[in-house]
């Protein structure tokens, strides 16, 4: 029987398991995060999200969370409050297998019927190009870099900014 994939809003019982996914990546330089946030700190993230009007999705697999993402606002000034920094996290175990490209789709229409216009993506340049791989497939482009940004274990980290416009986009 295959596994069957489901991408719903996330709610406050999957805060535990969305640290503990985050956790992997703040031992890499994916994520400038150096101390994991605290289940607390999820909630807060996922209530703000509620709060604001914004998606905070997760994916599960026969019911054990896979991945999640969100979006929240780019900038604190009013004129940016349609433009919105999206954020997403995969189980390294199921990369690859089109979860990422359900998750992100999904994420970007709530997004824009939540009244985002533009959506940026801010992906560390540590060598990974899956995420860029992942948004380009979204129509994301590549609109600038950000050089030595970051600072993690022992390295200078660039950024790579790559936005797409919603009011001319059309998710599969």
């Amino acid at each position: 029987m295959a596994a069957k994939l489901m991408v719903r809003d996330a709610e406050p019982g999957d805060v535990e398991a969305i640290g503990e996914l985050f956790r992997r990546y703040v031992e890499t330089t994916v994520t400038f995060e150096e101390v994991p946030p605290t289940a607390q700190d999820w909630r807060s993230k996922t209530d703000a999200a509620a709060r604001d009007g914004w998606p905070f999705l997760a994916a599960t697999l026969d019911g054990e969370l896979v991945g999640y993402a969100y979006v929240s606002p780019w900038r604190p000034k009013p004129a940016y409050r349609h433009t919105v920094e999206n954020t997403i996290y995969l189980h390294p175990d199921h990369v690859g297998r089109g979860i990422g490209r359900r998750l992100l789709g999904e994420l970007l229409r709530r997004a824009a019927a939540a009244g985002a216009h533009q959506v940026i993506a801010v992906i560390a340049d540590s060598g990974n190009p899956a995420s860029e791989a992942l948004h380009r497939k979204a129509g994301f482009e590549v609109v600038g870099k950000l050089n030595k940004v970051g600072h993690k274990k022992g390295k200078w980290i660039d950024t790579t900014l790559m936005q797409l416009d919603l009011t001319n986009h059309h998710t599969p």
